[in-house]
């Protein structure tokens, strides 16, 4: 195991004993982190301005010779303080009896003003050894981070050989940061997490922002804050076919912590496209075993869904289709096998000539509901079933989703509109203007209005005073232009065949 240095911070270099150093004035003035920010370095100047040669994060030491003809003019030692805490200097140290005796008041005083840590480096201590000591100090953290990273990528290399692979790496990612993982499939899902679920208020929007990141289709890592939490996402997969987002709860990692998260994407991302080349036979599996259940033989289907998903779903069951893209969409087969591996035995789905066929069990119609809500597709449902009517459903639950004008359509809506309540094709719209065409030409010669006194002549069951009545005309006036439509059509409206096929004309003609 291995063992995390100690981060270099100024209260690790005062706490060293060897070097002597002390904190001039109460701690409780200093900010309260103020002794916990991490030293990147120890320098040391007598400069009057330094700055330019200063990065942030440094501990300045100086011996006070720029501030001999100062005198005790208060405004130098403030706009000198002023100029180390503008460029992020953490700390000031003042190596006592080389220049002056202590340190000088005035100094102390614009470093409580600029709340800035000021120590005592006395004078038996060199300043080589405080410098020494810092850089001791970031050695070995960063051979700490190295060793910890070397450690992290062996733990999850050897996760990843596990049953669960990708599952296990994701749980050694979240052991070895100390922290929450989540994967999201390419839906937007959350497939995995670990180690415990997140907040509802912070998952949610977590979510959101996962499938913004999904939906722009590019390569890409990104950070957000919510809650107070900071997060890190990861796109997993090519541009343009991204399988997945990994976040973590985290900000801005070291370069250790960021190279071992590589780690993890490139091999989650492999895996994933393994997985990919698994996704295309196992669909070409159920898109067959689909086609068997429409032939009326059932047996084969059952027997490799019984050893693959724990069998077909208990019928009674309904078919539903969804449109035809969404039976190209990776996301939603993506979704279904993981509620085909949760409900074993509880859904079955398959890839039809135009359309996603789901099969599921009467109780469980809730699915289709959350099909059509989370991918955007309108689903048609059939009436209940068996499995030995199965090729009948499948064609009604088509009909549904042509004719239906809600997210889930089901058969038995449709009845409500009749027979030619189905969208006509064109070849049938194409008859029934052939049909209505004399009556066109009749009203149109010689400016008559047959057509649609044949349309109300049928709508009123062919009675003629009703006919009448709805029109504002004598009754023979009816019976003339009924006269005058059979011989523009050459039929006898008399006969029930002939009064449905112009009726049926006129529906279609309408829809």
């Amino acid at each position: 195991m291995v063992v995390e240095a100690e981060t270099p911070t100024l209260r690790t270099l005062l706490a060293r004993r060897d070097l002597r150093l002390r904190l001039e004035g109460e701690e409780t003035a200093l900010d309260p982190d103020a002794l916990q920010r991490p030293i990147r370095w120890v320098h040391s100047s007598d400069l009057a301005d330094p700055t330019p040669f200063l990065s942030d994060g440094l501990a300045l030491l100086t011996t006070g010779t720029q501030f001999q003809g100062a005198h005790e003019d208060a405004a130098v030692y403030v706009e000198y303080v002023r100029r180390l805490t503008a460029r992020g200097v953490v700390g000031l140290g003042f190596g006592t009896e080389v220049v002056r005796d202590g340190i000088p008041p005035q100094l102390a005083r614009a470093c409580r003003q600029e709340r800035m840590p000021l120590f005592e480096v006395p004078y038996r201590t060199p300043f080589i050894a405080v410098a020494r000591a810092g850089a001791e100090a970031i050695a070995a953290q960063a051979y700490a981070r190295r060793s910890w990273a070397l450690a992290a990528q062996r733990a999850i290399s050897l996760a990843a050989l596990r049953p669960d692979g990708l599952g296990a790496t994701l749980a050694e990612l979240a052991k070895q940061l100390n922290t929450w993982v989540g994967m999201y499939d390419s839906s937007g899902a959350l497939t995995r997490e670990h180690p415990n679920a997140l907040p509802s208020s912070t998952a949610h929007e977590l979510q959101d922002s996962v499938g913004a990141v999904l939906r722009r289709g590019a390569r890409a890592g990104s950070s957000l804050r919510i809650d107070g939490v900071p997060f890190t996402l990861q796109t997993l997969g090519r541009g343009g076919h991204l399988r997945g987002v990994i976040a973590i709860a985290a900000g801005d990692l070291d370069q250790e912590g960021r190279g071992v998260v590589t780690a993890v994407v490139a091999m989650a991302g492999l895996a994933l496209e393994q997985q990919q080349g698994l996704d295309r036979a196992r669909s070409l599996l159920r898109a067959g075993l689909l086609q068997s259940l429409r032939s009326g033989d059932p047996s084969l289907a059952r027997r490799i869904a019984r050893d693959l998903w724990g069998g077909l779903p208990v019928a009674p069951i309904v078919a539903a289709m969804t449109d035809a893209a969404a039976a190209r969409s990776d996301a939603l087969r993506e979704w279904l096998e993981l509620r085909a591996d949760e409900r074993r035995g509880g859904v079955f789905f398959g890839r039809g000539d135009d359309g996603l066929v789901l099969i599921v069990p009467v109780a469980d119609e809730s699915l289709l509901e959350e099909v059509a809500d989370r991918f955007g597709v309108r689903v048609g449902v059939s009436d209940p079933s068996g499995y030995d009517a199965i090729a009948g459903a499948i064609e009604q639950a088509r009909v549904a989703r042509e004719r239906g004008v809600s997210a889930v359509s089901h058969f038995s809506q449709t009845l409500r509109g009749g027979v030619l309540a189905v969208p006509p094709t064109p070849e049938g719209r194409a008859v029934a203007e052939a049909v209505l065409a004399p009556l066109r030409r009749y009203d149109l010669d010689h400016a008559t209005n047959l057509l649609e006194t044949v349309r109300v002549w049928l709508d009123h069951d062919c009675s003629h005073e009703a006919s009448a009545r709805a029109l504002g005309v004598h009754r023979h006036t009816i019976r003339a232009r009924i006269a005058a439509a059979e011989r523009a059509l050459e039929v006898d409206l008399g006969s029930f065949p002939a009064r449905a096929d112009v009726w049926a004309a006129l529906r279609v003609s309408e829809s």
